[in-house]
């Protein structure tokens, strides 16, 4: 029987999660919700999930496993919409960036025999340029030879890990296994300070006088430079980020500030040498960086063979299973 994965938040990261599971149709029924019917009616005719439901309770009730790909503001009072009705042996999955809250909250409001997860998706190194989030830049390959940070309370059995690593597996990325305050840290850098230089040099070049002359030739790297402070939902969201990872986001706008405060000295100094050197460490940097996430050496990891029947092949068979070598007799 198939295992029915419900995904709540039909947008980029829900959409393309359900697309890249629609190739295994015969093992998994993808059902999905979203607040928006239009959503909702889009993302079932563009194969992203099999059937939907707008009764969000209804939605999760048969459901072996759940993913939140919702913004963080709206995880906590989902739970509480959808807690009653799992059922036991149910896996909750969220795709927020900060998970030690998040961890709270299940503990909180999940009940006994139901199981939380946190995981953070990371786009495929083909995808890093596109800036979009909503259904329509959903994509089955959006995670290929990407990371999926893997976070889980003290004491999660190892089958519930294994089949959310399954499920991840099946995206084309890898589950890296952290805890929620590693978690918490890399994202801070990864994702949460890029927001924020972003938000700061909109603040800083909009309400200075001239804007109303700059803001007539600024083009392709202010566009570039302020495209990761986008979406709908960013400044709601980004604030609760930014406050429930508040030691880390200090530590790495004391950095940031840091770096700015040395560039201006190089130029107030009239420091050349000093400020073309750190320049080019920043360009070599990037350029570093670009050339290890397109290789996605760190996707060769071999898996280590697993002697009993999980929970992960009770409940799907073969469906999270590394498939045979054909020459093997």
């Amino acid at each position: 029987m198939p295992v029915q994965i419900t995904i709540i938040g039909l947008g980029q990261i829900g959409a393309s999660l359900g697309l890249a599971l629609a190739a295994h149709k015969d093992k998994v029924t993808t059902v999905g919700h979203d607040k928006d019917f239009g959503v909702e009616r889009l993302a079932q005719k563009n194969g992203a999930v099999e059937k939907t439901n707008h009764n969000l309770p209804s939605s999760v009730e048969d459901a072996n496993i759940v993913v939140l790909a919702i913004p963080v503001h709206q995880v906590r009072e989902t739970l509480g919409y959808i807690a009653q009705d799992l059922k036991k042996g149910t896996v909750v999955v969220d795709t927020t960036p900060i998970k030690a809250e998040v961890a709270k909250w299940a503990q909180e409001i999940l009940p006994d025999g139901v199981h939380y997860v946190g995981l953070v998706p990371a786009i495929g190194p083909d995808f890093l340029q596109e800036t979009g989030t909503g259904l329509d830049s959903a994509k089955a390959d959006l995670f290929s030879r990407s990371i999926f940070l893997l976070s889980a309370p003290y004491g999660t059995p190892g089958d519930v890990l294994q089949l959310v690593s399954g499920l991840v597996g099946l995206t084309g990325a890898t589950a890296l296994n952290t805890d929620f305050i590693e978690s918490d840290g890399l994202m801070s850098s990864a994702l949460l300070l890029p927001q924020l230089v972003s938000a700061s040099l909109i603040n800083a070049t909009t309400g200075q006088p001239g804007w109303q002359e700059v803001r007539k030739v600024a083009s392709r790297s202010y566009y570039a430079a302020t495209s990761a402070f986008t979406g709908q939902d960013e400044v709601t969201s980004l604030h609760m980020q930014v406050m429930q990872n508040r030691e880390n986001m200090m530590q790495k706008l004391d950095a940031m500030i840091t770096a700015l405060v040395e560039l201006r000295y190089d130029i107030e100094d009239a420091n050349e040498k000093g400020l073309k050197d750190r320049l080019q460490k920043a360009q070599d940097g990037r350029q570093n960086w670009l050339k290890e996430r397109s290789a996605a050496s760190w996707m060769e990891a071999k898996h280590e063979p697993v002697e009993k029947v999980s929970i992960s092949e009770r409940l799907l068979g073969t469906f999270f299973s590394k498939p045979k070598d054909k020459k093997e007799k």
